[in-house]
């Protein structure tokens, strides 16, 4: 073997992107010392976007307090790059932020639009935003108020809607953005493609993970249908990834008429992924669990949809490999193998990972060596 690319997403909570392409360089590079190997963590929008383009492109990165979720005050971080910022909003809304204090019908996306204003203030002229990892369900209104939309109530009064009080809204001003982001490009990258509302929405699939309970999901439900049909956009709530991140792609369609796509398709457009494939004879990838969500638009997929159209070979190492994955080998996936060996519980799992990952890796390429590929 010649050339190996290594790119995958973090297993979260448990290993970054970074220290996985760490590990498998390492083991890559001991059984097969003249092969050229090239590492590129990534994010298909979610936790680790920032980083992810900080290490491909070389961007500078910022630092920030912002607003959080439970509007405290929260360090984050974005990056730019040739006056493009990039932007997670994980980084202000993410769900690992909130602990056990989850509350989508709470939790605000404000400091995002803070992170965009700064960008946009300091003389950036194009922004990529990362939906993804959120602990939200404000369909992005948070945001949309902290680049100068106007939210009022029925009194005429202007507030910032949370996923509970969605249905507050009366009326919606969008000047004050306009002036805000006139002459500046907005592209969002979204980790899904469901829909805002019914049962494939962003309450229904995601609002369990983020706190909701059944009477919750309703509401909040409720609260994004109500949205999308005050703000006039009731067209955008059936799009792709228009529930992505808590709704808040339908907000950035409505809001900032700013186009989709799916994150990791989105990053490897930008890093020119389809030249960085020429000559490699295998890629590696991976993320913390593959299931039939993970079809959807997660990193394992895009990159083995690209690697497969240039007839390059890709091996996922996941964590957990849930039923109904067959349809991946069709998407360009050759291989997956779990990194996890020995059964026990999660919480003495992750203290394993690392090793565990670097044995499966080593016994990935003792295989490629075996065929001479």
């Amino acid at each position: 073997m010649k050339k190996c690319i290594i790119i995958p997403d973090s297993f979260k909570g448990t290993m970054s992107a970074l220290e996985f392409c760490q590990i498998a360089e390492k083991t890559v590079k001991r059984h097969m010392p003249g092969c050229e190997v090239l590492t590129i963590p990534v994010a298909d929008g979610g936790e680790g976007t920032v980083d992810c383009f900080v290490c491909a492109l070389g961007a500078e990165k910022i630092e920030r307090s912002v607003c959080g979720p439970w509007q405290e005050n929260v360090s984050a971080a974005y990056c730019v790059k040739d006056g493009t910022a990039f932007i997670e909003m994980a980084q202000a809304a993410g769900l690992p932020m909130v602990g056990e204090h989850k509350n989508p019908a709470k939790t605000t996306t404000f400091g995002v639009g803070s992170l965009i204003r700064d960008a946009v203030e300091q003389g950036c002229k194009s922004i990529v935003i990362g939906l993804g990892g959120s602990c939200t369900n404000d369909g992005g209104s948070g945001c949309a108020a902290a680049l100068g939309v106007r939210f009022e109530n029925a009194a005429g009064e202007p507030f910032v809607p949370t996923g509970g009080t969605l249905a507050q809204i009366r009326r919606i001003d969008l000047s004050g953005a306009r002036e805000l982001l006139a002459g500046v490009k907005i592209t969002a990258m979204c980790d899904v493609d469901n829909p805002l509302c019914g049962p494939e929405c962003a309450a229904a699939v995601f609002g369990p993970q983020k706190g909701a309970n059944v009477a919750m999901i309703a509401r909040l439900d409720a609260g994004l249908k109500h949205l999308a049909e005050v703000s006039g956009k009731a067209k955008l709530a059936s799009m792709p990834s228009a529930g992505a991140a808590g709704g808040m792609g339908f907000g950035m369609m409505a809001f900032f008429n700013c186009p989709l796509q799916m994150g990791i398709d989105g990053l490897l457009d930008i890093i020119d992924f389809e030249s960085i494939l020429a000559g490699a004879d295998l890629v590696l990838t991976g993320e913390g669990r593959i299931d039939p969500q993970s079809m959807r638009g997660k990193t394992v997929i895009g990159v083995a949809r690209r690697a497969s159209k240039c007839g390059v070979p890709t091996i996922a190492v996941v964590g957990d490999i849930a039923d109904g994955i067959e349809s991946a080998y069709d998407l360009g996936v050759s291989a997956i193998f779990s990194i996890n060996r020995v059964a026990m519980e999660r919480k003495l799992m992750k203290l394993r990972a690392k090793s565990d990952m670097e044995a499966t890796v080593e016994n990935i390429i003792r295989a490629v060596k075996a065929v001479k590929l």
